[in-house]
Parts: structure tokens; sequence; C-alpha cells
């Protein structure tokens, strides 16, 4: 196993309204915002009936800097006023990991 560090991991869990218009330019300027941010390690997502989004960072400060981002900020009450009909964030220590890559 490689030399690891733990790390942190957001999960944001959601459901859209049928109100779509806007969403995926601000979900892609907050994707190269965030990897600007300090402590950003990098980014998974996925989306059908629910859409899931797990971020990755270095610390907990890292995160909490994230969180209240003055751009990022304006991005999350757009999301509360138009673009979600629920959504949940968990915050998660990395302890381990492994992956399988087929060639």
């Amino acid at each position: 196993m490689k030399n690891f560090k733990p790390y942190f991991a957001v999960i944001f869990t959601s459901t859209q309204t049928e109100i779509t218009e806007g969403y995926a330019e601000m979900a892609e300027k907050m994707e190269t915002l965030a990897k600007l941010q300090q402590g950003y390690l990098g980014i998974d997502s996925a989306r059908s009936d629910v859409g899931i989004t797990v971020s990755y960072w270095e610390s907990l400060e890292a995160i909490k800097n994230w969180k209240v981002n003055t751009e990022h900020l304006f991005a999350q009450q757009k999301g509360r006023e138009q673009w979600y009909n629920w959504y949940n964030v968990r915050i998660c220590k990395v302890e381990r990991e492994y992956e399988f890559k087929l060639d």
C-alpha cells in the first residue's frame, strides 16, 4: 500500500426541482473555483434521479473555508431557492482506500 494520509470527503446528495436554468453553468463554475481552494484534492459526481457529488479535502479547515467562500455561498442560496427539492451533506474522514482498474 502506498504512503496514505487520511483526508476528508464531503458527500452532497440531492434531488432537483424542475428548474434547470443556470444550474449546469453554476456547477461548472463551482468545480473550477473549488479546484483553486487550498486543501482541495478532487471531486467525483453522478446524477440520475438523485445526484451525488463527493469532494475531497486535506482538512476540516479547508472544508470550512470552502463553505464560507462568497461565490459558493451565493451558489448555495440559489440552490435552496431554485434548484433543489432536498439535499443532505455528510462530512467523513477517509482512513483507507483501495482501487481496482481493469486495463
